[in-house]
């Protein structure tokens, strides 16, 4: 199947290790089908407009992926795969140590460089559910603000985010990028860690490592962009940079929340800024699946997905 070529591209990350779940989250069933969340999000992200999906994995994933994913969806939507490879770095870039993960989510999105083809695309975890309304929203703003319209090379886009309070687990902590957004568009996005649940509230660690209290009411980041097919140019500059300054490359990432963070406060970029209308689920750890799999049952019931999405 294939697809016209102004037309945006779907980008679902799924190059993750999974060290905090114990295995590939990516293609573990959560539905009374043998479905996984990815494939409730490509359901709503092709009832949203979406013709064209790109998998960001790594290579050696390859054969499991295409199998049990990837199969399902040569006659639904044009598919390409692009592979997250710890020596797929810029020009100039070296790095001799030892490296087990990934580079990051903005590392990532680079590695897709190829297969996005330039143009505008919009980017998810292949791992969360983000609800129907959540591409409706994505491609909306794509339409509307129209990413490959720029001044001078200034960055245009889009994000969606959720409220932090619907997106922790109660089996652990978890990292968010929590943003700063005012009349529609944003402003900063901090990477915070260790986000849980306390007997005082919420609380988390800020980008310089210091504990605080948190609302729940916090805007937050997970991973639902929408990017000009020119961005590739920044985000390489951004890899230059963090192998530049990074204290650790042993263990640092490169975020793609903190690459947008920069480009905005250079004045390199202007991203519109949604909130999610429907509700965020996730599988950060093992015992988050249950929790997940009787959502999607309860979703099923109320008429809003059938029974089998195949």
């Amino acid at each position: 199947m294939t697809s016209d070529s102004s037309t945006p591209s779907l980008l679902v990350l799924a190059a993750g290790m999974g060290s905090r779940y114990g295995g590939l989250k990516q293609v573990d069933p959560v539905g009374p089908s043998g479905e996984t969340l990815m494939d409730y999000s490509l359901h709503d992200a092709r009832k949203a407009g979406f013709s064209r999906v790109v998998f960001l994995i790594r290579e050696e994933m390859h054969d499991i992926f295409a199998r049990q994913i990837g199969s399902k969806y040569t006659d639904r939507m044009e598919i390409e795969y692009a592979y997250q490879a710890t020596d797929d770095l810029p020009g100039g870039v070296q790095f001799s140590g030892h490296r087990e993960k990934p580079w990051g989510t903005g590392h990532a999105v680079w590695c897709a460089r190829n297969a996005l083809k330039g143009r505008p695309f919009a980017v998810i975890n292949a791992d969360d559910f983000y609800g129907s309304a959540t591409f409706s929203a994505l491609m909306d703003a794509m339409l509307r603000f129209d990413p490959e319209k720029s001044i001078n090379g200034e960055i245009k886009g889009a994000i969606i985010g959720y409220r932090l309070e619907e997106t922790l687990s109660a089996h652990g902590s978890v990292s968010r990028g929590i943003c700063k957004i005012t009349n529609g568009q944003l402003h900063s996005v901090e990477e915070w860690s260790g986000i849980c649940r306390t007997k005082n509230g919420i609380e988390g660690k800020d980008s310089s490592g210091i504990s605080n209290q948190l609302s729940g009411n916090e805007t937050v980041s997970m991973n639902v962009w929408a990017f000009p097919g020119s961005v590739f140019s920044a985000l390489e500059d951004g890899i230059v940079g963090f192998f530049r300054n990074s204290s650790d490359l042993s263990t640092g990432e490169f975020y793609l929340p903190a690459a947008v963070d920069d480009w905005i406060s250079s004045g390199r970029a202007v991203f519109q800024a949604g909130i999610a209308s429907c509700k965020w689920m996730g599988v950060t750890y093992q015992e988050d699946k249950p929790v997940v799999a009787e959502s999607i049952r309860k979703l099923i019931l109320s008429g809003k997905y059938p029974d089998s999405l195949f």
